[in-house]
């Protein structure tokens, strides 16, 4: 297959290493040709990066309880584990968003926000009720030992951002998420299918509770983005990762 074949196709095998190397800080070796020629269209396997990230961070947990660690300690290195691997990515995303869209009172102000590299007081609580409650809700599902939980948080919230990329326009002409472009509707319905497949795979009737957790804060995101800044941008998508895996670990740490 040409690499012009390549670019027009609805999956290709660089996708997988794109989609690691744009979510997390890991090592990967991306053609940065092929990457850039398929741009949005390796959206589809967000999910499958979310998938591996959350193995690396399982099996941190593991060796944690393994070596006799309690659950509450244990849940907090996983929890480092994630933001080690992504670089504080989305976390990032969410600071910046609670800081722009409730700091700011016009659109052109609110971007403005989102764009500094300072973090306020919006961005500061956000991220601590974040981590927190990614911590309670992690040590309550490591103590029942729902391992499965962390592999459809992690692919259930990377898909949710497909949607909002395909759906919405870009709020400004620059950043990272106008560089990799609106990926097909086709494309977040792939992205979409195979973390909703996971969910139910591995938790069954359960899992189709937390897909429909996971579509309504995906939604409430879009809402809210479209109406503060007329679309979204990276910070938009990155808060829209956070809130829909902590919805996810609170829902499985309630139920289950």
């Amino acid at each position: 297959m040409t690499r012009d074949d390549d670019a027009k196709s609805l999956f290709a095998l660089s996708d997988v290493p794109a989609a690691l190397g744009l979510l997390s800080r890991l090592p990967i070796s991306v053609d940065i040709d092929r990457a850039t020629a398929r741009g949005a269209q390796a959206a589809w396997a967000y999910p499958i990066a979310g998938l591996a990230l959350a193995i690396m961070a399982g099996a941190v947990a593991h060796l944690c309880l393994l070596f006799g660690l309690p659950p509450t300690l244990s849940a907090g290195l996983t929890l480092a584990t994630l933001i080690i691997l992504t670089g504080a990515l989305h976390e990032d995303g969410l600071a910046d968003t609670a800081d722009g869209l409730w700091g700011g009172w016009d659109k052109s102000r609110r971007l403005e926000i989102m764009k500094d590299s300072r973090i306020g007081a919006y961005g500061v609580i956000a991220l601590i009720l974040g981590l927190g409650l990614r911590w309670q809700a992690l040590s309550l599902i490591l103590d029942a030992s729902i391992w499965p939980a962390l592999i459809v948080a992690a692919a259930l919230s990377r898909a949710s951002m497909v949607p909002l990329m395909s759906t919405l326009p870009n709020a400004r002409a620059s950043g990272l998420s106008h560089s990799v472009g609106r990926p097909t509707q086709t494309t977040a319905l792939v992205a979409v299918a195979l973390a909703a497949l996971a969910s139910l795979a591995l938790f069954q009737s359960a899992g189709l509770l937390l897909i429909l957790v996971t579509v309504i804060i995906a939604v409430i995101c879009a809402i809210i983005s479209k109406s503060k800044i007329g679309g979204q941008t990276g910070d938009i998508l990155g808060a829209t990762q956070q809130t829909t895996e902590i919805a996810v670990l609170v829902t499985l740490a309630a139920v289950l």
